[in-house]
């Protein structure tokens, strides 16, 4: 019988296929998909919020804790039958519901019919991620893994950038009601190109030590033994509260930043185009990147590092967004917001692989979806339900910047945060020490 790889591991196997880097593609512009309808939310949020009168603590709602409640929850069923079905067919189906739900976005008339849109989308969304994970990990072998998810982990910035770029602009020469039509049917047609192009891959059958093996057979994992598996092992359980934790601030600063600039810092909706777009594209894109290489490089050595890139990454970012917060104009704002919009993204794909090395492949789907939902559940949808509240708050008692204030209050949670990941380094070196 063919033995699991450890981490670290793969430095000897063949360089991944010309498919692999094809489905790694694919997939990741699914993702740049699923984030952009996600985000364009936050990005139009201005016009959205001038036309249907909304107020900072409904956008929250809308953008957090409606849209996380179902895409969070629903992720763990979907996770679970995805480990037991074809999973490309899964995120195929995903795409086109998630996408369809972003152009009725653009019908709604009122602010229940934007809502009741909007956790449509995360119905769909809840099928994306989970099950990509999986089939990545499948096409790529221990030891690569890091920089293959840390590439896929780029959909985030890139939908970000793009909908800040494409969205705005659309926005501004038409209206936001155009934009998410028009992004919606893309997505449409790109779930039938995943449902025709993408192939579903072994299940484990990279997970051998030795490349001439032929790997195990991969067994159905059942769905609440995985539950507890995940919740009651300790590294686990912090990867998903650290993650949550640093998700927190992310989530919330993300969904209110181009409000913020706005609004607060005086830049225009074409600026916002431009330069935020392009400050998003190379700095949370590059930060995620960083990240994922620097897996493959350090954690062979030291398996803390999982928890230690993310944890001194947060450590650097703090004071630098705290000077964009308090910067007099975007220009300063926007120099600022260079190295934490960067820095606070070092946890993703540590995280993502940590949690992917450390499963069976039969629990791959499930376990991702876990992670998912522990830290959507406190990063999506408590950190801009929490954000766009706090301002409200602010605004109630008189002050003359609500939203800036309620930016500060975001620092604390940094260093929640960092406690968490350092915890997590702890629990690793105790789980290895175990296994030895």
């Amino acid at each position: 019988m063919a033995t699991i790889a450890p981490v670290g591991v793969g430095a000897a196997h063949p360089s991944a296929s010309r498919r692999a880097w094809f489905v790694l593609a694919i997939l990741c512009f699914v993702y740049v998909l699923n984030f952009l309808d996600r985000q364009l939310l936050a990005i139009l949020a201005k016009p959205i919020r001038d036309e249907l009168g909304l107020t900072h603590g409904q956008i929250g709602l809308i953008s957090g804790l409606y849209f996380a409640l179902f895409y969070c929850v629903l992720s763990v069923p979907v996770a679970w039958f995805a480990d037991r079905s074809n999973r490309v067919r899964v995120v195929a189906f995903a795409c086109g519901l998630w996408s369809a739900a972003t152009a009725a976005c653009g019908l709604a008339g009122n602010y229940g019919q934007l809502a009741g849109a909007r956790m449509m989308v995360g119905v769909g969304e809840a099928g994306g991620v989970p099950p990509s994970y999986a089939i990545i990990s499948d096409y790529f072998r221990p030891g690569t893994r890091g920089t293959a998810l840390g590439l896929y982990n780029l959909g985030p910035p890139i939908g970000n950038a793009l909908g800040v770029a494409f969205g705005a602009s659309i926005a501004a020469a038409y209206s936001w009601r155009d934009a998410f039509m028009a992004l919606g049917l893309v997505g449409v047609a790109t779930a039938v190109i995943v449902f025709v192009t993408v192939r579903e891959p072994k299940r484990g059958g990279l997970d051998v030590a030795d490349p001439g093996a032929v790997a195990a057979p991969v067994e159905r994992a059942p769905f609440w033994p995985t539950f507890r598996m995940f919740f009651t092992r300790r590294v686990l359980l912090l990867t998903a509260l650290a993650t949550g934790a640093n998700q927190f601030i992310t989530y919330a600063a993300a969904n209110f930043t181009t409000l913020f600039l706005m609004e607060e810092k005086g830049m225009t909706l074409n600026q916002v185009a431009i330069w935020y777009a392009l400050l998003v594209l190379v700095s949370m894109g590059g930060g995620i990147f960083i990240a994922g290489r620097m897996v493959d490089r350090f954690v062979p050595r030291d398996r803390r590092a999982y928890a230690y890139i993310p944890a001194f990454a947060l450590i650097a970012a703090a004071p630098f967004f705290a000077g964009f917060i308090a910067a007099p104009g975007w220009q300063l704002a926007m120099v600022l917001l260079v190295l934490p919009m960067g820095l606070n993204y070092f946890y993703l794909s540590p995280a993502v692989a940590l949690v992917q090395e450390a499963v069976p492949p039969a629990q791959r789907v499930m376990a991702g979806a876990l992670l998912l939902l522990v830290m959507n559940l406190i990063g999506l949808g408590l950190g801009p339900t929490y954000l766009g509240a706090a301002s409200d708050w602010f605004a109630s008692a008189g002050h003359t910047r609500p939203l800036q204030m309620a930016f500060y209050t975001l620092l604390p949670f940094y260093v929640v945060a960092v406690l968490l990941f350092l915890a997590l380094a702890r629990a690793i070196a105790k789980e290895a020490g175990e296994r030895q």
